[in-house]
């Protein structure tokens, strides 16, 4: 979201500084300071308004946003990991030419796929193994 080519007072003099600050607060779990940054440009009579859906996006997300915790955790916190991960793993399974799933199906069939993208498939089965064992069932663990 580019929020200052429509409204370039908000930054006018050195834009990409200004928002490689907002950047760095949002990391540093400054989410405050990001949105009061952003408020006296905010226009309530104008949901269009870049700024003010940017706002907005925060403001809605604000439970999301612990860019800091997932970094000290090693956790991704660009989208291009996930959306590759979603052609790969998703798409790649429920796009088959001739294909249709169920809603049931599909989150056990997804289940499986993350797990072997995670590299926990040999400790899913063996969970499986275990709880079969202890119910005296052959079936696949519940996800």
């Amino acid at each position: 979201m580019n929020i200052w080519r429509s409204r370039p007072s908000v930054c006018p003099d050195h834009p990409q500084a200004w928002l490689d600050g907002q950047k760095e607060r949002l990391k540093a779990h400054q989410v405050a300071a990001v949105l009061d940054a952003l408020a006296p440009f905010v226009r309530a009579d104008d949901d269009d308004d870049p700024v003010t859906a940017c706002d907005r996006y925060l403001r809605n997300r604000l439970d999301q946003l612990d860019y800091q915790g997932a970094i000290q955790q090693g956790l991704p916190i660009g989208s291009g990991e996930i959306e590759s991960a979603h052609r790969y793993i998703i798409q790649q399974r429920l796009k088959l030419p001739g294909a249709w799933w169920s809603p049931d199906h599909v989150k056990t069939m997804l289940a499986l796929r993350l797990n072997r993208a995670n590299h926990e498939w040999e400790a899913y089965w063996q969970r499986a193994e275990k709880e079969a064992a202890g119910t005296g069932q052959a079936t696949v663990a519940s996800l």
